[in-house]
């Protein structure tokens, strides 16, 4: 199973813990206690930016039939509606400009440019997700009910799809995301199955009809003789803006290190095990200004889980101090490539698709899953003594120490580095055992092959002789025979 005691899998005791939370705490203060001109200056351009892009966009596609008119339109239009996607309606319905009380910015009151309304992306976003983050059977996030992202769900025929699907909703993101949103919005509001005039249903039409008239009817109408270019431009901005808002969540919520947790690590989970789990299951990839600007600065996914309702911009300088308290408790700071990242995601996509029979590893200690138990059995190597999890009343205690040589807190980083090492050991050991019972196993066939090609000899050999005295008797018996006949 996944996570079900975040102390014993983190190496951390509950004082430790909430020694954490009160540093987190400390961030967050911080930065809202800094918060002002500077960062209004910053999402006021973005906005404007945004804006400039999108009017350029529609601009030049009214000379669409021209091929490098139609390519440039479409690309300022694609990057216009990143932006907007992800560094405004994502952060702004987040709630990280509320601060400044300005209408036109505020998380109430802007509607972004998608499919489904952002008011009911708030409610199943900012609380099912963010409020359980990776918790089995109540983030509706993980795999969005459609695909199998971590062992603990059980198998079924219908994830042999799961590649097909993967496919399908990168493509449809938006659409994926504004069915998703309306089942959790369907499920709040206790709307009854097949009750089509509900209010949710109703808003959701609403707002499919007027995006669909804006990028596909008047749009298009508007720039005259290149109706049918813009139209294609239009659709094939949309697919971009898609296809890079969903490697960007896939990026920061299902490679390698990203955990998941079960429902009991829910029960009296404190504010500083909810930071923790915050810590632990997410994950961030590596990205320069442009990219960061361009993802809505969720390369910085961990910070963002964090302090979602802080401003985006302020992320860089926070997950340097997010990266120190992670060296200081000897946790993981889970990051790499974008290219990395999502292919770790891909492979879990592809391979979880298939029955357990064909995985190797268990739901306890996989690359995608894995739970307090994976150190089960495992005896880790500590300053003057070892711990054994498989030992009753074992406790994080006997493992968490501060090294004298190096001054340093010895955690969940040192723990799974010297796991892996000791478990490539046994796993070499083991090796080297079925290496030498091969060796034995061909020793002993030889020599049972040796003797059985002697045993051949001798039974040939048997039967030879049987042959020569059996024709001997038939020679000798002949003229016996004769010479009776005779008399």
């Amino acid at each position: 199973m996944a996570i079900t005691d975040i102390k014993t899998f983190a190496h951390l005791t509950a004082a430790d813990i909430e020694a954490l939370g009160q540093e987190l705490d400390s961030i967050r203060r911080s930065v809202e206690l800094s918060r002002g001109a500077r960062d209004a200056r910053y999402i006021r351009r973005s906005i404007a930016a945004q804006r400039v892009l999108e009017v350029a966009g529609r601009a030049v596609l009214f000379g669409s039939r021209n091929r490098w008119a139609w390519l440039a339109g479409t690309a300022l239009l694609s990057v216009a509606k990143i932006i907007e996607n992800m560094e405004l309606g994502h952060n702004v319905s987040h709630g990280q400009w509320d601060w400044m009380n300005d209408p036109e910015i505020h998380s109430s009151s802007w509607e972004w440019d998608m499919t489904g309304p952002s008011s009911q992306w708030r409610r199943a976003h900012n609380y099912s997700h963010h409020t359980y983050t990776n918790v089995l059977g109540k983030d509706e996030d993980l795999g969005f009910g459609i695909m199998r992202m971590t062992r603990d769900e059980q198998w079924k025929p219908i994830h042999l799809m799961q590649p097909l699907a993967n496919l399908l909703l990168a493509t449809t993101f938006e659409w994926g995301i504004a069915l998703h949103d309306l089942s959790i919005e369907k499920e709040l509001a206790g709307t009854q199955p097949g009750e089509l005039m509900s209010q949710p249903n109703k808003d959701i039409a609403r707002k499919i009809s007027r995006q669909v008239a804006k990028d596909f009817l008047i749009y298009p109408a508007l720039t005259g003789p290149a109706f049918k270019q813009t139209l294609k431009a239009n659709a094939m901005a949309n697919l971009v803006r898609n296809l890079w808002a969903y490697a960007v969540i896939f990026c920061g919520h299902f490679p390698d290190g990203a955990e998941k947790f079960t429902i009991e690590q829910l029960e009296n989970e404190t504010s500083a095990e909810w930071y923790l789990r915050q810590m632990l299951g997410s994950a961030n990839f590596k990205a320069g200004p442009a990219m960061a600007f361009m993802s809505g600065n969720l390369c910085y996914q961990i910070e963002h889980h964090l302090f979602p309702d802080l401003p985006s911009n302020r992320y860089p300088e926070i997950a340097v101090r997010v990266r120190e308290l992670c060296d200081k408790y000897d946790l993981p700071y889970t990051t790499g490539s974008l290219g990395k990242q999502y292919l770790l995601a891909f492979r879990t996509i592809h391979k979880l698709a298939l029955p357990d029979r064909f995985l190797k590893a268990t739901a306890d200690n996989a690359p995608e899953t894995s739970s307090e138990r994976k150190f089960a059995g495992v005896t880790l190597p500590s300053i003057g003594t070892g711990w054994d999890l498989t030992l009753p009343g074992a406790e994080s205690t006997h493992w968490l120490r501060i090294d004298p040589e190096t001054g340093k807190r010895r955690g969940l980083r040192s723990a799974l580095h010297e796991a892996k090492v000791v478990l490539k050991e046994k796993a070499r050991q083991e090796k080297e055992m079925l290496r030498e019972a091969k060796a034995a196993l061909r020793v002993k066939a030889k020599h049972e092959q040796e003797m059985l090609r002697e045993a051949t000899l001798a039974l040939q050999e048997r039967a030879r002789q049987e042959q020569a005295s059996l024709r001997r008797k038939a020679i000798w018996g002949k003229p016996f025979r004769l010479g009776r006949r005779r008399r």
